[in-house]
């Protein structure tokens, strides 16, 4: 009885092909989508996992200089005559214009036996080679193909090495990286007996494992953006797919309704339509999944260039294959189909046998639901708003969005049906009352299809104000953060102080740039050391100062901080602020740092060199005139031989700085660009749909002279008209949602916040976007109506209506 049940269910989908390639699309697009997005994080956190792992960074301490600058061999030397079980890495950064490799040098006859270096184990390597002169580079064969540093040894590929890094022999990184310190010493997981703690044998500070590469734990927030993002449009294509499901339902009403009187029992008919989606949605799943892939491939390159530009997180450009996520984005897509489908599974219980095909009846049941959604709605922004207001956490700003969009949702037909209830009051003429009344009635089947634009819009909207908000207000930070005509950087102390005897007749100021890595309030933190001028006086903008700020500061007696080490920290002026053991400082400003995630702290340069006597003075900002600048970088490359990228002048450094923030939000705007398509997508399918069950209403008008041609362009006016007040409602939905994004979100996935800045453009560009998706979708069926035959609408009244 099921067989025969589900083979007659199936026959409307061999009568409909148009529908089944809707519900399948929904379904696909939807599975694709947050696929994809899956796919995506899947590879980076095991990107983040391998780099953990190496040397045993997720598993094992290290010792590091307090100072943040290398170790020395000597202490190294000691701790090992004294007994303990410690290995030197030398770890750093190669860098020659963009190309970039990260090295891993390490002591293989020391290293402790948890630390694993899986590249040197399998196939044989030939180790004179690779521990004497010029020695071996260890890496992938994708980071080899990359762009690499010149003037590197010959390269070995090895399976098990991040990606952008390179392992080689301590010795090989000394001389490449110019380094002859360790960078950190390794702490075996074991120690032999009778030894005191390490913490009593040297004055090295000692390192927990995780506390100094967890990326993983610094991307969160992207990545949780990412997540965001898929599961919007997941739930965009849901609503593409609950549309296709509810109008196939209403078109099945007569068959439902004669299997019912025929004897099917009701339980058998439930099973049999379950199978039915079931089996769709697993053909679909697995179509999805393979879409998924693809959309995660080709945006792979884009993600990775935008960690890499924020977090400094390398991971690959290219994608594999993970049978975890692609399980878990069928499972989702099943419970989807299955949400989508709940509500016409409970009408198809509830209804009467006899019950008519009606669609009239389904418009008066679908308004009392609408009253419904439109309490829902009340509820959901009233929880969105608390959130936003008293939320503390990411995790709530992200539920004051889902609380925002699915509040507008929700509320969206009430709204349009309100609208077009209040204008229809005042229309003039039969043709006009009914085009209007004509529009409130198909409401409830092109309700979801609008609720997805209206989430694409709003997105849009939400997302382009943040990002606009963002490059406007970066680019004048950068004019102002970035006063000096030229950046020099010398290779010793001895050329630096050549460098310096030479510009000092030349520049207007040399300002040193110096930094120590530490931590700050137990984060990894940078401290900058700069002298007192009116270079940053006049062009450090502070957020929050004490008075005199500046002037307390280069007194040596106060700190100024960066926003994100304030927020994060939970520090106010006044406060005092440990920057090592010997040295505690109260905090006088706090200044804006947008686009870098770490603490920071600024320091007189007096009392930068008392605090890290071993940080060289190398690097200089110089104060020029601008139209010097040119011919004096030309004799600084020329007279000292600096290469290329040891003077760079500040145009440089904006476009470089412009380039990664571009990168950054490529994946955004991508992401925002499927989203409004897969709602484009949804409106055109609903459309399709109800013109065949839409001739009811149009024949009658039709037989008292109305022309197909000017029913056609009715139909597209209505499409138009619903579509631009779809766009009135998500324009403060939108506005709204950027807030939250500024306002909650931002700070606290990168600790800044951001002035929220308005571009009327933009929404006139996306306003026309949107009537060109609804002129788009309707053109279709306009065009079928305008040339169909005058019989076809005849048929309509010989029909049991």
């Amino acid at each position: 009885m099921i067989q025969t049940a589900v083979s007659t269910l199936l026959s409307h989908w061999r009568r409909h092909p148009g529908q089944l390639a809707t519900l399948i699309a929904g379904l696909a697009l939807a599975t694709a989508l947050w696929s994809g997005v899956q796919a995506i994080n899947a590879e980076a956190r095991t990107s983040y996992a391998q780099a953990a792992a190496t040397l045993g960074q997720d598993s094992l301490d290290r010792l590091v200089s307090a100072s943040g600058r290398p170790v020395p061999l000597a202490e190294f030397v000691a701790l090992r005559r004294a007994g303990y079980l410690v290995s030197p890495v030398i770890s750093g950064e190669l860098r020659e214009g963009e190309a970039r490799l990260r090295l891993l040098g390490i002591d293989p006859l020391t290293a402790p036996p948890e630390a694993g270096a899986p590249a040197l184990q399998g196939e044989a390597l030939d180790l004179p080679t690779f521990f004497t002169a010029p020695g071996l580079l260890l890496m992938e064969e994708e980071t080899s193909l990359g762009s690499l540093p010149p003037g590197l040894p010959e390269i070995v590929l090895r399976e098990g090495i991040p990606p952008g890094a390179a392992l080689t022999d301590i010795g090989t990184a000394a001389r490449l990286m110019d380094q002859h310190d360790p960078s950190y010493l390794l702490v075996a997981r074991v120690q032999p007996a009778g030894l005191p703690p390490l913490e009593q044998a040297t004055d090295l500070r000692l390192e927990r494992p995780g506390a100094t590469t967890d990326i993983a734990s610094l991307t969160d927030s992207f990545h949780l953006n990412l997540t965001a993002f898929g599961l919007l449009s997941f739930a965009v294509g849901l609503f593409i797919v609950h549309a296709a499901i509810g109008l196939a339902f209403e078109q099945r009403r007569a068959t439902i309704r004669t299997l019912r009187a025929l004897g099917l029992p009701l339980r058998s008919l439930l099973v049999a339509i379950s199978l039915e989606l079931a089996v769709l949605t697993l053909f679909a799943g697995v179509l999805g999944l393979v879409l998924g892939y693809g959309i995660a491939a080709a945006l792979m390159p884009g993600v990775a260039g935008t960690l890499r530009g924020l977090y400094g997180a390398t991971i690959p450009g290219t994608l594999s294959f993970d049978p975890v996520w692609a399980a878990s984005a069928l499972g989702m897509t099943l419970a989807g189909a299955a949400l989508a489908g709940a509500q016409a599974l409970r009408r198809t219980a509830s209804m009467p046998i006899l019950a008519p095909a009606n669609p009239r009846a389904w418009a008066l049941a679908s308004a009392r639901s609408m009253r419904v959604q439109a309490l829902v709605a009340t509820a959901c922004f009233a929880t969105a708003l608390a959130l936003g207001v008293w939320g503390g956490s990411l995790l709530t700003g992200f539920a004051a969005l889902a609380g925002l969009l699915l509040g507008a949702a929700m509320i969206l037909p009430a709204s349009l049906g309100l609208v077009l209830h209040l204008t229809g009051r005042g229309a003039r003429g039969a043709l006009a009352q009914w085009l209007f009344a004509d529009t409130r009635q198909q409401l409830p089947g092109l309700s979801l299809a609008l609720m997805a634009l209206l989430l694409a819009l709003a997105a849009n909207i939400g997302v382009s104000t943040m990002v606009g908000s963002f490059r406007g207000t970066f680019i004048g930070w950068l004019d102002q953060r970035l006063a000096p005509e030229l950046y020099v950087t010398a290779a010793s102390l001895d050329e630096a102080a050549r460098l310096r005897a030479f510009l000092i007749p030349r520049a207007q100021a040399i300002l040193p740039i110096v930094s120590a890595e530490v931590p700050l309030s137990g984060r990894p933190g940078e401290v900058f050391g700069h002298i007192d001028h009116a270079t940053y006086r006049d062009h450090w903008p502070l957020l929050q100062a004490v008075p005199d700020a500046w002037d307390i500061m280069a007194s040596g007696q106060a700190v100024l901080i960066n926003e994100q080490l304030a927020r994060f920290a939970d520090l106010s002026l006044g406060d005092p602020l440990e920057i090592t053991p010997d040295l505690t400082l109260t905090i006088a400003g706090v200044y804006s740092d947008y686009g870098n995630p770490a603490a920071q702290a600024i320091v007189t340069l007096s009392r930068f060199a008392e605090t890290f006597p071993d940080v060289p003075q190398t690097r200089f900002a110089l104060r020029i005139a601008p139209e010097d600048a040119p011919m004096l970088a030309t004799a600084l490359r020329e007279d000292f031989g600096l290469p290329t990228d040891a003077v760079i002048n500040q145009t440089q450094i904006k476009r470089f700085s412009m380039e990664v923030f571009e990168q950054t939000f490529l994946i955004t705007g991508a992401l925002n660009v499927l989203t409004l398509g897969v709602a484009g997508f949804a409106l055109l399918t609903s459309l399709l749909t109800l013109a065949d069950m839409r001739l009811p209403q149009l024949a009658p008008v039709w037989a008292l002279g109305l022309t197909r041609a000017r029913l056609a362009w009715f139909e597209l006016a209505r499409s138009l008209i619903l579509a631009a007040l779809t766009f009135a409602l998500a324009l403060p939905v939108g506005l709204c949602l950027a807030w939250v994004l500024l306002a909650v979100v931002n700070v606290e996935a990168f600790g800044w916040r951001l002035p929220m800045t308005l571009f009327p453009a933009d929404w006139l560009r996306l306003f026309a976007l949107a009537l060109l998706a609804a002129a788009l979708a309707a053109a279709v069926p306009a065009l079928r109506l305008a040339r169909m035959p005058p019989t076809t609408l005849l048929k309509v009244f010989a029909h049991e209506r």
